[in-house]
């Protein structure tokens, strides 16, 4: 056995090895003592190896997943091996092999996989020289079939990966990962990312002469990466992955562009401190099925730059919220949607359990819940079918969810009631659905009336009144006398177990029908499993129509949420333009509204006349909410979805910037500051006169005045060579001079007022730059003691007094001034002293008495003289 171990463990390579022994998966030597430390079960040893024991510890089989679950979690990789021979015929071990392996990015069990977020399988390679470098990613989730790739410029890599999210990386033992990446990462040979192989691998799968139909001939990196990807995922299974059927170009532009600091700054599905809510998607997500909430998560997380097709989702969302039915019938608009939505609610994980059919782990009551849900397909087609007025997406995705009224009906056929959870256990296929195998069971069942006439036989036979026939697993059928009537037993009986006040007895007639229907039993399961192993087969081909079926159905629930949500919350339709602009009207953030009690408006234009905002305003006076619900009302308009506004107007975005807070990179040896610059640079090396920035006090990481000359010129690059549409939020008041020098920019304000009781935050942005700070103010509603806050009001005071009016305006000027009163000085120092150096010179040259070769070097003193 440990031999067989030991080849089944070099196939695995460093994978954690479960090894099926009877009711348990085992595990030995390092992977026994990994998994004693990981899942914190125990370790024992068991026999010897070279004279020492052998490490050992193992899970049962029934609570394999729970344990697979946190493997997966801590970035483990297992492979599963199971006994595929038959103990009674073998010699020696049973036969055993490795099925499949579970990595974090093959998930497809539903225990195993989040509900609400998709786990991703990507692989990376980079191809061509360093100016023409170009990095190729293939993505697969198995759990739905999808397949994608791109191509992007090594630079851009970061923001592809932070919007895939991949659970898990692949890349060639000899590449260099040189970017963040979170996730697990799996090393593969270099070959397999070998351009033709990859290639002949892709059309042996998509059985095709050609990757022509796929429009991604032009990404060789991208079909190196599909290929090796591809290979890998095959192999996890065991199996070809036939679900997947597609493979899918995007091309750049495709999506606005937002890098990881910008995901985690807006808050999208995770909240800066890492808890799934309060974020954008979890107020959103009223979703009823799980497809629904993915669809949403993506389309947060993947914005659209042009506008037709978010147009038409925008269109499909104003549409169910108008919509009624057929005048004859009373249902209103509110009535309609929440018809809709409820008529939603039933329906199972359709996309992953096609999955699970093409790759045959489907369990019995998958089916049963797929079954059940194609029955109420009709009613949701024929409500969608009465919608007026409805848009052609809306009539797309009603087109969708008419499978073949065959599928229904042959699950309605095959598959039991309510079916045993795994098919090992029988009473998964539905009676009357096989003539042979109600026969087995009528069989193995119709036991009852034979015993009961068998012991009322016995009793007569023996005179034992209390004798009983009764079964139990190990011992199988027996007649069962108590001690005190065993001399009665007749000669015929043969025990089989002695009890301390009874004996169990066995007579041939019993033994013939026990063995008759225990192997009616056995017969049973083994024609049951071989009919499911048939459906499964026949299921097959209807993988593509209810993984069509399972998108319409994702879409309709995602845009009907949006719906509920916009129609609930007072949101608008946004008018969608191909101009740089962003014009809101009484704008909100849209999860800050829901968690105050009063929320106040703010609108912002920002245009080609408009470039920039300079935001000023007192500490926790909403500087940093005004940007972000900018942003985040931008981005939801981009994705299609009404938007918390009286309304707005959004034009064509090709990525959002954030600049909003900064935290030390100790591990990486930067600091505050430089994480602050290495943001700023990237926004200014990347943002374009469509792109949407938010900077928020830019420079505060350094002195004064090294900071507020790092912000205005930070701003005035902004301003004049990206051009992008700006908030620039900022205590520098210095700034607010910015609009003096550069028109397209302007001042705008949070307003606050003083009262007796201390500074009151009115939350309203208005036009012109702020008259104070408040800085005392706030750090005194901070709790500072007083004593602390009465001597820095001295200090202000006195520090106003030294300077001009506008105190920190005038200290800027003055060292403005002085630097180029004393560079004007240097520089009227140095031009004196080249000129008596010149005339020296000149004075020295006699111009008869040079040779040629010494007038040229003469010339050549000169003109250094000069430079």
């Amino acid at each position: 056995m440990m031999q067989q171990y030991l080849a089944l463990k070099a196939e695995a390579g460093p994978l954690m090895l479960f090894y099926r022994m009877g009711d348990f998966y085992e595990m030995f030597y390092e992977d026994a003592e990994r998994a004693a430390r990981l899942l914190n079960v125990t370790l024992t040893k068991r026999g010897a190896s070279n004279g020492a024991p052998i490490p050992m510890a193992g899970v049962p089989v029934h609570a394999m997943e729970q344990y697979l679950a946190k493997l997966v979690a801590l970035g483990e990789s297992v492979a599963i091996c199971e006994q595929i021979g038959d103990p009674a015929a073998s010699k020696g071990p049973v036969e055993r092999r490795i099925v499949r392996i579970v990595t974090p990015g093959t998930l497809t069990d539903e225990a195993l996989l989040p509900a609400k977020a998709d786990r991703a399988l990507a692989a990376l390679w980079s191809s061509g020289k360093a100016r023409e470098a170009r990095a190729g990613l293939a993505w697969l989730n198995l759990a739905s079939g999808e397949f994608r790739v791109t191509e992007c410029a090594p630079a851009q890599l970061e923001s592809e990966l932070a919007r895939i999210a991949p659970a898990e990386l692949i890349c060639a033992d000899g590449a260099e990962l040189t970017v963040a990446f979170d996730g697990a990462v799996a090393r593969i040979p270099d070959w397999h990312f070998e351009r033709d192989g990859a290639r002949a691998h892709l059309l042996a799968h998509f059985k095709t002469d050609s990757l022509a139909g796929f429009d991604v001939e032009d990404m060789p990196a991208a079909i190196c990466a599909a290929g090796a990807l591809l290979r890998y995922a095959a192999r996890t299974q065991s199996q070809a992955l036939a679900h997947v059927q597609q493979l899918m170009a995007e091309r750049p532009g495709l999506y606005v562009v937002l890098d990881p600091v910008t995901r985690r700054n807006l808050e999208l599905t995770q909240t800066l401190a890492g808890e799934d809510s309060p974020t954008l998607f979890s107020l959103l997500d009223s979703c009823r099925t799980p497809m629904g909430s993915r669809l949403l998560r993506r389309w947060l997380h993947h914005p659209l730059r042009e506008n037709a097709p978010a147009r038409a989702r925008q269109q499909a969302i104003a549409a169910l919220l108008g919509a009624r039915l057929h005048p004859e019938q009373a249902f209103g608009a509110a009535e309609m949607l929440d018809t809709l939505r409820e008529a939603l609610n039933p329906f199972p994980d359709i996309e992953r359990i096609a999955s699970r059919v093409a790759l045959r782990s489907v369990r019995p009551r998958e089916l049963a819940s797929l079954r059940d849900a194609l029955a109420t397909l009709p009613a949701l087609h024929e409500l969608l079918g009465q919608l007026q007025p409805a848009t052609a997406r809306l009539q797309e995705l009603t087109a969708m969810l008419a499978p073949d009224p065959a599928l229904a009906q042959l699950l309605l056929r095959a598959v039991a009631a309510e079916p045993a959870v795994q098919i090992r256990d029988g009473g998964v296929i539905a009676q009357g659905y096989d003539a042979e195998l109600d026969e087995l069971r009528a069989l193995a069942t119709d036991g009852g009336d034979f015993l009961m006439q068998l012991e009322a036989r016995e009793r007569e036979r023996t005179g034992i009144g209390n004798l009983r026939v009764e079964f139990n697993r190990v011992h199988g059928f027996y007649i069962e006398v108590t001690r005190g009537q065993a001399d009665k037993v007749p000669d015929d009986y043969r025990r089989r177990q002695t009890l301390k006040n009874a004996e169990r007895y066995i007579t041939p007639e019993l033994k013939t029908w026990e063995d008759r229907v225990l192997s009616a039993q056995d017969r049973s399961l083994a024609r049951e499993k071989w009919l499911y192993e048939q459906l499964l087969d026949t299921l097959a081909a209807y993988v593509p129509p209810l993984t069509l079926c399972a998108a319409a159905l994702a879409e309709l629930d995602t845009l009907a949420a949006l719906a509920h949500h916009a129609r609930r919350h007072d949101w608008v339709a946004p008018e969608l333009t191909d101009n740089a602009e962003i014009d809101i009207e009484a704008g909100r953030h849209p999860v800050v509204e829901r968690a105050i009690e009063r929320f106040t408006p703010n609108g912002c234009r920002l245009d080609a006349t408009r470039r920039m905002l300079l935001i000023t305003g007192p500490n926790m006076g909403g500087k940093s909410t005004y940007m972000r619900q900018t942003a985040l009302i931008a981005l939801l308009a981009r994705t299609g979805s009404f938007v918390p506004a009286a309304s707005a107007r959004v034009g064509a975005i090709d990525r959002i910037f954030t600049r909003i807070g900064a935290a030390d990179d100790l591990a990486g040896g930067r600091s505050t500051f430089m994480m602050e610059m290495t943001e700023a640079a990237a926004i200014l090396s990347a943002s374009t006169p469509h792109s949407l920035v938010l900077m928020d006090e830019i420079g505060r990481g350094t002195s004064t005045y090294d900071g507020l000359a790092l912000a205005w010129a930070i701003a005035c690059r902004l301003l004049t060579h990206n051009r992008a549409l700006t908030l620039f939020a900022t205590h520098y008041f210095e700034l607010t001079r910015l609009p003096a020098e550069q028109p397209t920019s302007a001042n705008v304000h949070l307003a606050a007022a003083e009262s007796a009781g201390g500074i009151v935050f009115l939350h309203e942005v208005r036009e012109g730059p702020a008259s104070r700070s408040y800085g005392i103010q706030v750090a005194q509603r901070a709790g500072i003691p007083p004593a602390v806050i009465r001597q820095a009001s001295r200090e202000l005071e006195r520090l106003e007094a030294q300077g001009a009016p506008t105190p920190q305006l005038g200290l800027f000027a003055a060292a403005i001034d002085a630097d180029a009163h004393a560079q004007a000085q240097a520089d009227r120092q140095d031009a004196s002293e080249a000129l008596h150096a010149l005339r020296d010179e000149l004075a020295a040259i006699d111009p008869d008495s040079l040779t040629p070769r010494e007038a040229l070097e003469a010339l050549y003193r000169l003109k250094a003289h000069q430079s």
